[in-house]
């Protein structure tokens, strides 16, 4: 159990430390929230869309920190062979993988206090302390598919591959998805296909309690059906691996 915990305080910190969780999962959704609330804002109703920005913009570096940072680090310690290194110490099996989500569970959390901070200094967003705390939680937890997913990542065996793919994931599903702007202005199809994306749903729930709602049943559902699909699929391709 020590080991595990230690295995736990060692990731945290050295997420904390990385230079590429810093620029892009905090400092660069902050620059975005302040240019498309105070440079680049043609919204009605101006509070309303700071609101909703800022949930995007805490989305956003959430799953940039699944992508960029989960998936990359696993990429980077197979590579040099610390995962091998592992499987001979006392650490139980999963301990290494379980350890890294529950730290990024840590920096997810962290993310998500910064951005709002950065919303209410930034604009002075006016929500409930109901809806703070909800709308961190929804984002905190609804997460997880991302972390799954991020495992995949992980699971590459280049670095640069796995960098240019993950960015091309997170960028795309990211504005797909609305985290950028409002899918509305997308011609039909493209809205057709972002209302499924798991970033969409993602969004949307916490854009509901920032609204005053609660998040629907039909995103829990999509993001619980994404979490499967994307468990199974690191399982399956962690055994093909490990069986060659």
């Amino acid at each position: 159990m020590n080991g595990f915990l230690m295995q736990c305080k060692i990731e945290l910190l050295r997420t904390v430390r990385n230079r590429r969780f810093i620029i892009a999962s905090l400092m660069m959704p902050i620059l975005f929230y302040y240019i498309f609330t105070n440079v680049v804002n043609n919204a009605p109703d101006t509070k309303a869309w700071q609101a909703q920005y800022m949930i995007s913009m805490a989305a956003f570096s959430v799953i940039g920190s699944a992508f960029n940072v989960l998936g990359i680090r696993l990429v980077q310690e197979q590579s040099f062979g610390w995962t091998k290194q592992l499987r001979i110490t006392p650490l139980p099996a999963g301990a290494y993988l379980t350890a890294k989500m529950i730290a990024q569970t840590f920096i997810n959390a962290l993310s998500v206090i910064v951005i709002f901070l950065a919303g209410f200094l930034i604009n002075d967003v006016e929500l409930s302390a109901w809806q703070w705390l909800s709308a961190g939680l929804w984002i905190i937890l609804a997460a997880v598919p991302f972390l799954a997913l991020g495992t995949i990542i992980g699971l590459m065996k280049k670095i640069d591959t796995a960098a240019a793919i993950s960015s091309i994931l997170y960028l795309c599903m990211s504005v797909l998805g609305g985290l950028w702007m409002p899918i509305e202005i997308f011609p039909k199809t493209l809205q057709k296909i972002g209302e499924w994306l798991p970033t969409y749903r993602f969004g949307h729930g916490a854009w509901n309690i920032a609204a005053g709602k609660a998040p629907d049943l039909q995103s829990m559902v999509v993001l619980a059906g994404y979490l499967l699909v994307f468990v199974v699929m690191s399982l399956y391709i962690r055994k093909r691996q490990e069986a060659i």
